[in-house]
């Protein structure tokens, strides 16, 4: 509104500094939390050649990492405890899945004992996450 004048006519000018500085705040937020917000943990995966499977559903993941720690999600699990508490956590579920990480330096008697500690918890399938090779070789 227009103060100290005669007429009265609104004033239809919009101020956006308020609306600029909110904006610049959350960019801000945002440029902060995003490398926060990247799931699981740190493993260099081995590189594979084929597609990737299409899927619409959380699933849990098993990780092992170079120091051999075993991670569901992204919480560190004993390898000896392991099917005992892919039991508790998967329970009543209808598809038992679990999709494996391993970095690509651990050796491979540790995957596989890991595999067996998820076969041994009833799992029906378990799928092996990797990096697409972008060498396209056929």
């Amino acid at each position: 509104m227009n103060i100290g004048s005669d007429n009265d006519e609104l004033m239809s000018e919009i101020n956006v500094t308020p609306f600029v500085d909110v904006m610049l705040v959350l960019l801000i937020i945002f440029m902060v939390a995003a490398p926060m917000m990247v799931q699981g943990v740190n493993v260099d995966l081995p590189k594979a050649s084929i597609k990737p499977l299409k899927t619409n559903q959380e699933n849990l993941v098993v990780s092992i990492d170079i120091e051999r720690k075993v991670y569901i999600n992204n919480q560190v699990v004993n390898v000896e405890y392991l099917a005992e508490q892919l039991i508790e956590i998967m329970g009543d579920l209808d598809t038992k899945s679990v999709y494996l990480r391993a970095d690509k330096r651990v050796p491979y008697g540790i995957v596989i004992n890991v595999v067996s500690k998820i076969k041994h918890a009833g799992v029906d399938s378990i799928g092996m996450i990797t990096i697409p090779d972008d060498d396209k070789e056929n």
